[in-house]
């Protein structure tokens, strides 16, 4: 089985009024089909730049980047994107929401519309199928965000902060629901965070990145149950550990 995401010796430079900024340099990572891999790092370290370079929606200035074993040139159809605003369509409801992605890609709308059911009961909205974006909490708005990035059964799910406006509570039991949805769908999935409770409650491998020139600085094995609930792995000595190493790592620049 091909490696889900291949990222090799990637540097990207964007010019700017006054000079070429470097993004990212060096980077290098390999996920493996079925993988939850989170990335965390300081501000401007180029994370968001990452995941859009392989969803090829930004061009790397060298350096190369797969999806399962196909070089990446352009936008990717076996990818789905979650961002941190749900993004939704403020006179549609939920069902209808979900369905845009069905409409964007042409997909057969009884097969998609039986996936959208799907999901909605996955998530745990079921009942709000016709609810407007304006009567959700953010927490099912991003719920909502989540069901359409899956509709086409995307081989890489990439989310960008997809919690970070939520709080605390809220975005615990996302964490917990993503967890979920992981283990009962097997999507690969790479998410960046701030958070590095987050990124290691959520991941099987978490990826450091340094401050601008955003490069990998060091590589953490989860090695926690694949199931995971706040009430037990907040007091699993192996998270509290690497939580502790992370933020060592960052530094000052290091976020709870």
């Amino acid at each position: 089985m091909s490696t889900a995401v291949e990222v090799n010796d990637l540097v990207v430079r964007f010019q700017s009024k006054r000079s070429a900024v470097v993004a990212v340099t060096d980077v290098t990572i390999s996920v493996e089909p079925g993988e939850l891999v989170t990335i965390v790092g300081p501000s401007g370290c180029g994370k968001s730049t990452l995941l859009k370079i392989v969803a090829g929606l930004v061009k790397p200035t060298s350096g190369t980047v797969s999806l399962m074993g196909q070089a990446v040139s352009g936008p990717q159809k076996e990818i789905g994107f979650v961002f941190q605003r749900a993004a939704l369509l403020e006179w549609r409801g939920v069902l209808k929401n979900i369905m845009l992605q069905a409409e964007i890609r042409k997909m057969d709308r009884a097969a998609a519309t039986r996936r959208a059911r799907d999901l909605i009961e996955l998530t745990g909205l079921t009942g709000f199928e016709d609810a407007l974006p304006h009567e959700l909490s953010g927490g099912m708005q991003q719920r909502v965000a989540l069901c359409r990035a899956l509709l086409h059964s995307p081989r890489v799910l990439l989310m960008d902060e997809p919690f970070g406006a939520l709080d605390a509570l809220t975005r615990e039991g996302l964490n917990e629901e993503l967890n979920r949805i992981w283990r009962e769908t097997g999507t690969t999935i790479m998410l960046v965070t701030h958070s590095i409770a987050e990124a290691v409650f959520l991941g099987t491998r978490v990826e450091v990145m340094s401050p601008r020139p955003g490069r990998i600085i060091r590589t953490f094995d989860v090695n926690l149950p694949k199931e995971r609930h706040y009430a037990q792995i907040m007091s699993d000595p192996h998270f509290d550990q690497l939580a502790s190493e992370i933020r060592s790592l960052l530094g000052s620049n290091a976020s709870h």
